[in-house]
């Protein structure tokens, strides 16, 4: 490589200059069962949510013959696919839905002092991605893997605070000549 560093860019295009800065959270682990002629073969699946408390979060799925190699697979998943959430001021830019499979998860902004509203697999997500405020309501399926991709998905749809402010009709504050507002 050109930087004499050595490291290779994972797949999801995020790579961490440190890794202990992440926050990994365990959220579920299933015990698995594979029938054979010999009777029950069981695997661990562990669901895991990464992020960084600054706009970066991801979800990652994986099993492993224990629940400490199923955790680890999944943590590695999770790195990889980790995306860049736009946030302004701590909450959201603008309300986003998202479905996964049965799963349906809706995510609105919500006011300063007003915190993580929001239940289950939702709010960890939100946590590790650095939301302060922010309401929330999951739909349809409560089953935690398509609610976790549900909300990443939900999240990947959000553009920048100036970009919607400009679709809706307002200029931000930093475009507005002599604006002394906030928006």
């Amino acid at each position: 490589m050109a930087t004499g560093e050595g490291k290779k860019m994972p797949r999801g295009g995020y790579q961490s200059t440190d890794d202990k800065q992440l926050d990994e959270r365990v959220v579920n682990i299933n015990r698995v069962a594979r029938v054979v002629k010999g009777g029950r073969r069981f695997r661990f699946q562990a669901l895991v949510v990464v992020g960084d408390h600054n706009g970066q979060v991801g979800v990652g799925v994986s099993k492993g013959p224990d629940v400490s190699a199923a955790v680890n697979k999944a943590t590695d998943v999770a790195k990889k696919s980790m995306l860049k959430v736009s946030l302004y001021k701590g909450t959201l830019t603008h309300e986003v839905e998202a479905r996964v499979s049965g799963s349906r998860v809706l995510i609105m902004p919500a006011a300063p002092g007003t915190g993580l509203i929001a239940g289950g697999v939702v709010r960890v997500v939100l946590e590790v991605a650095g939301v302060e405020n922010a309401l929330s309501k999951s739909l349809g399926s409560s089953n935690r893997i398509n609610s976790a991709y549900a909300t990443l998905l939900a999240l990947s749809k959000m553009v920048p605070s100036s970009q919607w402010l400009t679709n809706v009709g307002r200029k931000t504050p930093e475009t507005t000549p002599g604006a002394k507002h906030e928006v």
